[in-house]
């Protein structure tokens, strides 16, 4: 697997065996490329082996360039259970219900490269919300032609409180500075095979919180189904990042608070670490 991280002044390339350093390395050529690896194995030839010891970073920038972030909803069965249960006062939960048996899959636009954050950068909840949780999400990297070529971790921090009042309010629960994390690296590889896990530890005061564990088992979606629809009669010049969907919902009396500590781990793709502003 090739992994990709981007840094303040450099991107680092690692193919498991040697670490390349990389000056003016493009993530929008890799995203514009038909055949990104290629585009990849081309950068480590033009650049400067390093060790291994330069990827040992507190902070790293989310791995990307000018791509849109998008992301999928109810898509595991928790999710659905989820979101039932926060609209059911407002009486939204009969659409959740629905969309998880529908043949289209709900998708919505979560963040600009400014309002993603990437390993180590602070993530934020609204002054305006009263419960907030993150989504730890498998998330794919899609170059221009639609097609997947790369995996990263994401967390889709999202106001459960402001999308439980009334789902049209779905964007301002979604959508808004420091809501999204990517990172750390951008993989390039074999595509995470079902009983890839997922898992999420919040901390708070040094003391975990909340802990799970789920697997891609539980996706009710194929990755291809919703990246075709995400394309369909759509246009992404310089590709797009795609959240998968959450199955680690904490249960409604928690809530993030300032100070914690976000911590997702995707088997075979890193860790993804965060504390909320």
């Amino acid at each position: 697997m090739i992994k990709v991280y981007r840094g303040k002044e450099s991107i680092l390339i690692s193919d498991g065996e040697q670490v390349y350093e990389h000056a003016s390395f493009s993530f929008d050529q890799l995203f514009r490329a038909s055949n990104p690896k290629t585009v990849l194995e081309d950068a480590m030839r033009e650049g400067t082996p390093v060790s291994a010891e330069a990827l040992n970073k507190p902070n790293w920038l989310p791995p990307m360039g000018n791509q849109e972030v998008w992301a999928a909803g109810v898509t595991y069965f928790r999710s659905r259970e989820a979101r039932m249960e926060e609209s059911e006062d407002a009486g939204g939960d009969v659409f959740y219900d629905m969309v998880y048996e529908a043949d289209r899959p709900e998708l919505f636009f979560k963040a600009t490269p400014a309002r993603t954050r990437g390993h180590g950068a602070p993530i934020c909840i609204r002054k305006d919300s009263t419960w907030d949780v993150p989504e730890p999400e498998l998330t794919l990297a899609i170059n221009s032609q639609g097609k997947i070529f790369g995996y990263t971790i994401g967390d889709d921090v999202s106001s459960r409180s402001i999308e439980g009042e009334n789902p049209l309010y779905l964007p301002q629960a979604k959508v808004y500075c420091g809501s999204c994390a990517i990172g750390p690296a951008l993989c390039l590889g074999e595509p995470p095979s079902k009983d890839t896990g997922i898992n999420l530890t919040i901390r708070r005061n040094g003391e975990v919180a909340f802990e799970d564990r789920t697997t891609l088992h539980q996706l009710k979606r194929s990755l291809e189904e919703l990246v075709d629809f995400l394309y369909r009669d759509n246009e992404f010049p310089d590709g797009a990042l795609l959240m998968t969907g959450t199955g680690i919902v904490p249960s409604t009396e928690f809530t993030l608070q300032s100070g914690d500590v976000v911590t997702i781990t995707i088997d075979g793709l890193g860790t993804l670490e965060n504390a909320v502003a």
